[in-house]
């Protein structure tokens, strides 16, 4: 019998299949702990923490993130503190440490084994920060980047095990991090993630996307420069003025992302909107905002050509969904998108800055269907050898949370990677 602890301010995030699938365990009792009243995976039982404040208006700017994530860390560590007097003591944790919330794990139960998601690392070189050219990273902007990792290296230093989804990420980490960190992906549903199913999306302002339009998509959580929104919105002129009969499905928010925000505060929408919308027929471009995970699946199923975009940063569960579907994805030659993708192999891959190229891809994807449907056919099998939920990414996560609950070291259950990218 195993008692288990999944701590994700979004939980269920990243455990929403390890996390029911080691309840179904007999005589298992498994708490979901996070800030978000979302809606939980059949199995744990969901517990939220009270959301935390951020930090006061005087603490220094470098230390806003650190001084907000212990506070975070503190909500957290009273929760465990009423569980704990409850009768509840876990066996195993599984945190996600990026926002505070593994800081005093040990600290309340020293017993538990500790196996720790290393989703991003911030540097000042070689990753997200300075990728843009435009951008100087001054001397206060490097300072500022190496204080954002203070919570999560302390966290990390304390768990038994760390996993990340893929090599270019773990990478980013200290090597007393990656010593005793294996590679997992979440991984992605084979059989959500297929060309066979609905394929017809009504969008909110009314047009029907159907395999007999041209359609191009883009898909961001939120359309930032993160993830190449600007970039795109440069080339559609060009693209919808040689295709006329084309439509551009966009799909994201307008809250701020990742990165920063235009100057005058607006969002990156209204920006680009104002920079190249007199170009555009609108009438063929469509704004969706965020829609359900089913509608944004049958749109990878139609789509003529999938514009994924990305700084050198975490990779979206998006992206392999896209692959999954035999979409023809025209990426960013940038990690960790480059350890998935090889160029006319299974998708195209182009500069990240190249806003003319991108647009040449796109026009001749849509021009010459058949001409791309090996590389569609190709990354479906990327999709299904690497990234299938149910035959490789859950078998090995639950491998390593036996391990790490167990006592032996993760490599007995998930090799480490003998290089990264």
């Amino acid at each position: 019998m195993v008692q288990a602890l999944f701590i994700h301010q979004n939980f269920p995030g990243q455990y929403r299949h390890l996390a029911p699938l080691i309840a179904k365990r007999k005589g298992a009792r498994v708490i979901g702990l996070g800030e978000r009243a979302n809606q939980s995976p059949p199995g744990p039982i969901h517990i939220r923490y009270a959301a935390p404040e951020g930090a006061g208006e005087k603490t220094h700017r470098y230390l806003r993130p650190v001084e907000a994530a212990v506070r975070r860390g503190q909500a957290v560590a009273r929760t465990l503190v009423g569980l704990k007097q409850k009768g509840f003591v876990p066996d195993i944790i599984c945190c996600h440490p990026g926002w505070g919330e593994g800081l005093f794990l040990r600290d309340v139960f020293p017993d538990a084994k500790q196996l720790q998601y290393c989703e991003y690392y911030y540097q000042s070189t070689g990753g997200d920060v300075g990728f843009d050219p435009a951008q100087e990273v001054t001397l206060d902007e490097m300072a500022r980047v190496r204080t954002l990792n203070m919570t999560q290296t302390q966290s990390l230093e304390a768990t038994d095990w760390g996993i990340s989804p893929t090599l270019w990420q773990r990478s980013r980490y200290p090597e007393f991090i990656r010593a005793k960190t294996s590679v997992v992906h979440e991984g992605v549903d084979a059989n959500f993630a297929t060309p066979n199913g609905p394929s017809n999306v009504k969008l909110p302002d009314g047009f029907v996307a159907s395999k007999q339009e041209e359609i191009v998509t883009f898909v961001s959580r939120n359309l930032e420069p993160y993830r190449g929104f600007d970039i795109f919105m440069r080339a559609l002129p060009e693209i919808l003025a040689r295709r006329p009969g084309a439509h551009a499905v966009i799909v994201g928010g307008d809250e701020r992302g990742y990165g920063r925000l235009p100057a005058d505060g607006k969002s990156w929408k209204a920006t680009m909107m104002a920079e190249v919308g007199d170009k555009l027929d609108m009438s063929r471009v469509h704004f969706t905002g965020r829609i359900p995970h089913e509608g944004l699946v049958a749109l990878f199923r139609l789509t003529k050509a999938h514009v994924y975009y990305t700084y050198p940063f975490v990779l979206s569960w998006s992206l392999v969904e896209a692959m999954g579907c035999e979409a023809l994805v025209i990426g960013s030659d940038t990690p960790p998108l480059a350890e998935v993708m090889q160029h006319e192999k299974n998708g195209i891959m182009l500069p990240f800055f190249d806003h003319a190229h991108m647009a040449e891809a796109v026009v001749d994807a849509l021009a010459n269907p058949d001409r791309y449907m090996p590389l569609r056919k190709a990354a479906r099998r990327t999709m299904l050898e690497r990234f299938d939920l149910h035959a490789h990414c859950l078998p090995q996560q639950v491998k390593l949370f036996d391990a790490v609950l167990e006592g032996r070291p993760g490599t007995d259950a998930i090799p480490l990677p003998e290089a990264t990218p």
